[in-house]
């Protein structure tokens, strides 16, 4: 087949969406070869050609839209509409619908210079009469070829009422009507002008049985020329070629041996095409607690790589398929895609590859770990999927989501100080400096920008924007030594902000935040330093509460600032004598704590100084980040390149209706993870377009009292990333939305009591962002690279010089 279309919605289409595939630009023409009402009209100058469903099983529609250009349409109005003779066809003047039939006869052409036009009867018309859709120069070849292995699919299943998969090469080659006359040319009184500058697409798409070649049933297309003239460079658009394979370390022991089909992702076509049939896929350990990754051909070496997270592994079993990502020797990143005969063969390959990334990561041997906890690794890297009727009702529930967020009161982000001196804007710091964390007040609406040793505050306006509101220029202790804070926490009800110095590990600094001064330094214990800290609940902030968490690498404790001398509390504090290296912690509304670790395990407690309640076993990546719901329900844990979602109420069992936190998980039961990644398909695309890796920032949920959890938000590199709760537990699939920057996003939180707008730190500007202003991940959103915003809200050299404070 010419993509896996009937594998997986990256290729026939997400059926939440009418539409199956498009051709954005063409011109539509109906051709009357023999018909004495004249010899073709221009029917629509320019238009849009669609593949949809019919809203019936195994019934398809081709659909041809009608696109005005400025101003067209009300011209047309007044000069009374269009012309007679598009009146003449009947329907709806701005939209032509055919159903995809094989009585159509519905075929494609490519013709001398590289032009692709598609054709079908006009059944309505005279005999001979057709319609005619001539792709723009601007078409890629493969997306051609995809539109038109839909539309034999679709007439397939049409005359079959069987579905697609069970199509063979040889039956749909009954639907590409070969034997037919060629295509006339449409040549109507006045058809468009084409620039003689803009040369037309790339030669005819070639077989994928020859060499390097993008699309398998690129020949459903006609050549009308036995020679074709060669385009200019610049508008050769070529497919994605498969990097060389990296040299095979010497392996010991197999994990792994399958006979598998190979897909490589296409940047242009956005579909994942065949490469081979039949490929041999090896896992096997090369020493060191370093795997190998191994994909060779009938008579090449596809692919060789070492097995670790970056590959962001996900197996999709109703689809009997499993996809990838590797980098390849030059840094660049490809997506991949196996197929499977079977699910036993998948079964037995997942357990050899998620072996092979556990004892990576773990450096400790498969076999030493509980039979339930290998099943949670293998379930956190199942993909979840929906079933048709449940995708369709969720897309409808897209739609009222979406309307929900643009009517949010109209409001929009826009940059505080449009007539702010574009010279007197401090774009660099003299000393290098960027933005770097970002904390957002509960109590007051404030969000503070650490950059170096200075700290930005920015006040969150009524019509919600930010306006700059002061700078914070020396942060430096008591004794006048300048730092700049490698962690801060606002504390009690805003007023005052904790911050750590990376020089002094035993020590946290308390920050007035009324006049902008360091006023004390706690020294918490002289042997146990602070790795990071947490509040003491996840509404502290809002109140006058004074103690908060603490943890080092291997201990959990209160710090209580009144305490006379050292801050910890010695009765609350919990202390490991193994090496678990936390990381990360946070807290419910009733004071419930998870911590988290670089092992990437995580504990529940529902108090300070006694053993977890419930210990989550570790995927092997180390955790960076964690967030609580309010109510203890979920836990979100980031990793550099994926989120994990768990559920720690407990459905069944003498527990049952109980949180984690409260009484420990059956040995037999372990609640069921959610890990959170983008595509492959589109992390190589992000990679590909960025060059920058894949770095998730410390999520979070949108939070406030009484507010439910409903989104999730992260950023890599220069994207902001949101998941929708309810898309997650609905199991959709790509249940995130995208906003593209200029510029890395260095932090990123909600505002405090919504999860409709969104402070963002750039590293020379902060954004506040509404949510209804991000968009589905496509390649066009991945590809648009934005100007710098000239909306963020920035320092002045007035507002450093001249600080309140």
């Amino acid at each position: 087949m010419l993509a896996l279309k009937s594998l997986s919605k990256y290729l026939f289409g997400d059926t939440s969406k009418e539409s199956i595939i498009e051709l954005p630009q063409g011109q539509l023409y109906i051709v009357r070869p023999l018909s004495p009402k004249g010899y073709s009209e221009l029917i629509f100058k320019d238009a849009a050609a669609s593949i949809r469903r019919a809203g019936k099983e195994f019934q398809y529609q081709l659909v041809i839209q009608r696109a005005y250009e400025e101003g067209e349409a009300e011209l047309l109005d007044e000069e009374g509409g269009e012309s007679e003779a598009i009146e003449g066809l009947g329907g709806d003047n701005d939209e032509k619908t055919f159903l995809l039939d094989e009585s159509l006869h519905f075929r494609t052409e490519i013709r001398e210079g590289g032009e692709t036009v598609f054709a079908w009867k006009d059944l309505s018309g005279d005999p001979g009469d057709l319609y005619e859709f001539v792709c723009d120069v601007s078409t890629q070849p493969g997306t051609a070829a995809s539109f038109q292995l839909v539309a034999a699919q679709c007439q397939y299943e049409r005359k079959y009422r069987r579905d697609r998969e069970t199509a063979t090469e040889d039956d749909l080659d009954e639907f590409a009507f070969e034997d037919e006359q060629p295509i006339p040319a449409a040549s109507p009184k006045q058809s468009p002008t084409r620039s003689p500058n803009l040369s037309p697409s790339p030669p005819r798409i070639r077989s994928l049985n020859s060499a390097n070649t993008a699309v398998k049933r690129g020949d459903m297309a006609r050549d009308s020329t036995k020679k074709i003239k060669a385009p200019p460079k610049q508008y050769i658009s070529e497919p994605t070629v498969a990097p060389p394979a990296a040299k095979q370390p010497a392996s010991q022991e197999v994990l792994a041996d399958e006979i598998v089909e190979l897909h490589l992702f296409d940047f242009q076509t956005g579909t994942f095409i065949l490469q081979e049939k039949n490929v041999q896929v090896i896992v096997s350990e090369s020493g060191n607690w370093k795997y190998w990754l191994q994909i060779n051909g009938k008579d090449r070496q596809w692919l060789g790589q070492e097995v670790v997270p970056e590959i962001n592994p996900v197996f999709n079993f109703e689809y009997l398929s499993f996809i990838f990502n590797h980098q390849a020797l030059d840094g660049s990143m490809y997506s991949w895609l196996l197929r499977f005969k079977d699910a036993k063969i998948e079964e037995r390959f997942q357990e050899g590859l998620m072996q092979a990334l556990w004892e990576h990561l773990n450096e400790t041997k498969w076999t030493k770990i509980k039979d339930s906890d290998r099943d949670y690794v293998l379930d956190a890297f199942n993909d979840l999927t929906m079933d048709d009727a449940r995708e369709e009702e969720a897309a409808a529930e897209d739609e009222e989501e979406d309307e929900e967020d643009d009517d949010d009161d109209g409001r929009k982000s826009e940059h505080y100080d449009s007539d702010e001196s574009e010279d007197d804007v401090v774009t660099r710091d003299e000393d290098g400096n960027v933005n770097s964390q970002l904390a957002v007040g509960f109590k007051h609406d404030r969000s503070f920008v650490v950059r170096g040793s200075k700290i930005g505050v920015f006040k969150h306006t009524a019509d919600n924007q930010l306006q700059f509101d002061t700078s914070i220029s020396k942060v430096q202790t008591p004794k006048g030594k300048l730092f700049s804070p490698s962690k801060v926490m606002l504390h009690a009800g805003d007023t005052t902000m904790v911050l750590q110095n990376a020089d002094q590990p035993n020590s946290l600094y308390r920050m007035d935040l009324e006049t902008g001064k360091v006023v004390d330094e706690w020294k918490v214990h002289e042997d146990i330093p602070v790795t990071t800290f947490a509040p003491e609940s996840k509404f502290a902030q809002l109140t006058g509460e004074q103690t908060f968490l603490g943890l080092s690498r291997n201990a959990l404790y209160r710090i209580d600032p009144r305490l006379a001398g050292d801050k910890l509390v010695d009765s609350e504090l919990k202390q490991y004598v193994s090496k678990n290296d936390f990381t990360a912690a946070a807290t419910t509304e009733k004071g419930y704590i998870a911590v988290a670790s670089s092992k990437g395990d995580i504990r529940m407690f529902d108090r300070l100084g006694i053993n977890a309640k419930t210990h989550i076993p570790a995927l092997g990546d180390p955790i960076i980040g964690l967030d609580v719901s309010a109510d203890g329900r979920w836990v979100l844990a980031t990793t550099r390149t994926y989120l994990l979602l768990v559920d720690a109420l407990q459905k069944d069992g003498k527990n049952e209706g109980k949180l984690g936190f409260e009484k420990a998980f059956a040995k037999d039961s372990k609640p069921q993870p959610r890990r959170l990644g983008l595509t492959p398909a589109h992390v190589a695309q992000f990679q590909h377009e960025t060059k920058t890796p894949l770095s998730f920032t410390p999520a979070h949920f949108n939070t406030g009292p009484d507010k439910q959890e409903t989104t999730i938000i992260t950023a890599t590199g220069p994207f902001i990333i949101t998941w929708s709760m309810k898309k997650i537990l609905a199991n959709r699939k790509d249940p995130y939305s995208i906003k593209r920057y200029a510029e890395e996003v260095k932090a990123d939180n909600f505002s405090f009591g919504s999860d409709k707008n969104m402070i963002v730190a750039l590293p020379n500007e902060v954004d506040m962002v509404a949510k209804h202003s991000l968009r589905r991940p496509t390649r066009e959103s991945i590809m648009q690279t934005p100007r710098k915003s000239g909306r963020g809200s920035y320092l002045t050299r007035g507002d450093i010089v001249n600080s309140p404070y």
